[in-house]
């Protein structure tokens, strides 16, 4: 099965409530920093990547920012994070995509990824990825993605391990610099550990 169907993400997010998946997570502690070293102004456009139903979004509207967009493969999903937004859903541009198939049309300071992109797995599909990022940020990037030390599935798909160097080998080559790598031990709602990479990226 290809990542990135949308009948299983679908299926996913249609059986199962939000405590139930591994990677939901009451307060996103490391993303939320990350976003806050990276700017000061709360117009700054950000889009999280796979946001789907996190809760990110909601300390984002909380702070005080007003330009952001979430995009994730499943309408599901993103209906269940309009519902417990209720008005404030308002406040933010929704997008249903498959990564691979965004075609942006605005450019974004800020890129947050947590969790979608290591379940890329062919050269082709990181390539696409990457090539979107370096077209379309003007600031930063951030991604969260399973370490080396993490698991090698999610949600009985395969995914793509990573390590600080490879992580900044690779946005090297899409023009960005790393400032900063930390390692997260991310508790699923079953009490199983999973390690975690978070690297942020600077043009």
């Amino acid at each position: 099965m290809k990542a990135n169907t949308k009948e299983h993400w679908e299926n996913i997010f249609t059986t199962k409530k939000y405590n139930e998946v591994s990677w939901s997570q009451e307060i996103p502690t490391n993303s939320l920093e990350l976003i806050k070293k990276s700017t000061l102004d709360k117009k700054t456009k950000i889009i999280d990547i796979g946001g789907g139903d996190s809760k990110l979004v909601d300390y984002l509207l909380r702070d005080g920012f007003t330009n952001l967009t979430v995009l994730d493969i499943s309408q599901t999903a993103i209906n269940r994070a309009k519902e417990r937004l209720g008005q404030e859903s308002g406040k933010v541009k929704w997008i249903v995509s498959d990564i691979l198939d965004f075609k942006p049309i605005e450019k974004y300071d800020i890129w947050h990824d947590r969790a979608s992109f290591h379940f890329l797995t062919q050269k082709e599909e990181i390539e696409k990825y990457l090539g979107t990022v370096k077209s379309v940020v003007t600031r930063a990037a951030i991604i969260g993605t399973f370490s080396t030390e993490g698991p090698k599935k999610c949600s009985s798909l395969e995914i793509k391990q990573y390590d600080e160097i490879t992580m900044k080998e690779l946005f090297l080559q899409a023009g960005f610099k790393n400032t900063e790598c930390k390692r997260e031990d991310h508790i699923t709602p079953s009490g199983i550990t999973q390690n975690f990479v978070f690297c942020k990226f600077s043009k």
